[in-house]
């Protein structure tokens, strides 16, 4: 629509000529693109992208749509007949269109219609699984069909499902889904880092936009299933995401950039794509035949059929496992390994010559807050310091250059110009980045932080009268309607992640204040995810918590003393999704932690090196002082 339409000559005089022509970034003001996306829904009976909305000069929505051509076609209006029509209606019906605008402003779009509901219980996890497993393509991964897209939330709820449960089936799901992505065309092999979804069933051709939060959330989802199964493949994914994030997506002072768009050179995909014979120019022709088995690479191209045309390109793409390869090409694993990186290599230095795609440097507070979560559960499971590093100047980025004077956040930053008072999704991301961020490196300013960040929530977020949290803060007078978002998405609901982190804070810091506060947000969306729980599985993530069991996990010791890291070890390389991890130093002139988490001042290493204190369900187990220990008393 932008090509078609909005940089023509033609729709712009007739544009021009009766409106104020406003494009709204839904990234940077999200807030906008929610309240009118529940217009057009209530106006149309269905929404999306490009969304076009027609206001007031009041700023009151009375028309909505989403895509219009340039002119009719196939039943579909034009903006050139539609425009026109609009200003008529404007100058003799606008009584009517007043009315009808004050009406629309007036409606409850977007609130939820009824008070708290009642609290939700274990059976909402069975009902999640069982239509995730409904809705799960066994043959290809992945659930539903195309456009298919990566939906980790779903793989973190099913992770925790497969440990309360002990379901074999819903860690299957998990295993089946990730591997197809990591093999498919969704997966960048040269580059690294994932695409925002595919177009097939078969994740073979991407739309090849690239998503900070996308990189966020898989990560995450690799890192977990990682941790539950220890397969490989799962750390190189994620170490690969990590790659391309702190390479291509990261600006000098440490702030994590939003996307890539899909399009270079006029064509969408140009640059990832390759021909047969561009791939044989690159390399010698032993390495061409073995690159275009590895690949899929084929002269007339590899994914035609199904409405597409290929045209002679190639989406790069495994048909099996990197593991799985070696054989079938004679080689060892050792020799498949070297030979497949010498080649991605070339290819990957070939590629890198081609007009990149647009980057978006935008550097939004939420999604930040997903990738310093995302890196700092990394550090902690790959006993990688590095990561942790980055996590932390991007951590020092939004909070020095990105907080506005009262402490609170802006939620967007562009060439270092922090604007937009910060969304819920901002302070809930962010909460939950510093949490990580803070088990990932014991630096109590994370700790105290995320602290005040969600006493902020508490205070300007949080709906009275029925519970949960509003999308905007108390003085966000710009829109008719405050609206308090609860689906998960693309990435999950600030709500959903919010309770969550209200949860970790109340066992951290041992109130019961934080735990109230979080009961009454699931109370508060209680009917909604009775109704669909499958919708909702970061928040059956966060019930998994709250349900417990929950680990409260105190190391004592000295950070430098190879004792107290070998029991960081034993923690951090578990799967143990319901835990928080304190840290007490052996020296009491620390008080701030002990202002924080009083309840850990006594949990002393005593006369041992380091000592390890496990809490559950409020009550503590006797400390042990070795890894061999501690490693019997997590596993229950």
């Amino acid at each position: 629509m932008e090509r078609e339409s909005f940089a023509d000559k033609d729709v712009a005089a007739v544009l021009n000529a009766s409106f104020v022509p406003v494009k709204v970034d839904r990234e940077e003001r999200p807030d906008l693109d929610h309240y009118y996306m529940s217009v057009c829904q209530s106006l149309t009976g269905g929404g999306g992208w490009p969304l076009t909305i027609v206001l007031t000069p009041e700023r009151k929505p009375f028309w909505a749509g989403t895509y219009f051509p340039k002119t009719a076609r196939f039943g579909r209006p034009g903006l050139l007949e539609i425009l026109p029509q609009l200003a008529a209606m404007w100058r003799t019906r606008r009584s009517e269109v007043t009315s009808a605008a004050a009406d629309i402003a007036r409606s409850p779009l977007g609130r939820p219609s009824n008070g708290p509901g009642e609290d939700l219980q274990t059976r909402h996890l069975d009902r999640a699984f069982e239509s995730l497993s409904e809705e799960f393509d066994a043959e290809r991964g992945g659930f539903g069909s195309a456009p298919k897209f990566p939906s980790p939330h779903h793989c973190l709820f099913l992770l925790r499902y497969w440990r309360r449960t002990k379901n074999a089936a819903a860690l299957a799901i998990v295993e089946k889904t990730l591997t197809a992505m990591r093999l498919g065309g969704i997966y960048d092999h040269l580059g690294f880092g994932f695409h925002r979804y595919a177009t097939d069933e078969r994740w073979r051709v991407p739309h090849f936009e690239k998503m900070l939060y996308d990189q966020a959330m898989l990560a995450l989802a690799y890192i977990e299933a990682f941790q539950a199964t220890g397969r490989p493949l799962y750390r190189e994914t994620a170490e690969g995401i990590f790659a391309y994030v702190l390479r291509d997506m990261t600006s000098k002072e440490g702030g994590f950039f939003a996307a890539e768009d899909a399009d270079s050179e006029g064509e969408e995909g140009r640059f990832y794509v390759w021909t047969a014979d561009e791939v044989r120019r690159v390399l010698d022709p032993g390495d061409a035949d073995f690159a275009a088995r590895l690949y899929g690479v084929r002269p007339e191209g590899n994914f035609s059929g199904a409405g597409e045309t290929s045209n002679g390109k190639n989406v790069l793409r495994l048909e099996k496992p990197p593991e799985d390869l070696a054989a079938d090409f004679g080689l060892t694993g050792e020799s498949f390994k070297k030979k497949a990186e010498k080649i991605r290599r070339a290819l990957y230095r070939e590629r890198a010559k081609r007009p990149r795609p647009l980057r978006d440097d935008k550097i939004l507070a939420d999604w930040n807050g997903l990738m310093i979560a995302a890196l700092a559960k990394a550090a902690q499971a790959f006993d990688r310091p590095a990561l942790a590093a980055a996590a932390g100047r991007a951590a020092d980025f939004i909070l020095t250059r990105m907080r506005r004077p009262d402490g609170s956040l802006f939620h967007r930053s562009i060439e270092d110009d922090a604007a937009i008072p910060g969304f819920l999704d901002d302070y809930a991301f962010l909460t939950w980045g510093l949490l990580e961020l803070y088990e990932a490196t014991f630096e109590i300013r994370f700790f105290d932080t995320a602290l005040g960040f969600a006493r902020i929530v508490l205070d300007r977020f949080w709906d009275k009268a029925t519970g949960g949290f509003y999308f905007t803060p108390d003085d966000a007078a710009e829109l008719p309607v405050r609206k308090k978002e609860f689906y998960d998405g693309a990435h999950p609901s600030g709500n959903a992640v919010m309770m969550l982190n209200l949860l970790r804070l109340g066992r951290m810091t041992g109130d019961p204040g934080f735990e109230a506060k979080a009961a009454g947000t699931g109370r508060a969306f209680s009917a909604w995810l009775d109704r669909a729980p499958a919708a909702f599985t970061f928040w059956m993530a966060a019930l998994d918590f709250a349900f417990g069991p929950t680990m409260e996990i105190v190391i004592a010791g000295r950070l430098d003393q190879e004792a107290t890291q070998s029991l960081l070890k034993v923690v951090r390389s578990a799967f143990l999704p319901n835990k928080v991890v304190l840290y007490r130093p052996d020296e009491d002139a620390a008080a701030r932690i002990f202002e924080l988490a009083p309840f850990i001042k006594d949990m002393k290493a005593g006369g041992a090196k380091a000592k390890a204190y496990v809490c559950s369900n409020f009550n503590c187990s006797w400390p042990v002082s070795g890894p061999a220990a501690l490693k019997k008393l997590i596993a229950g």
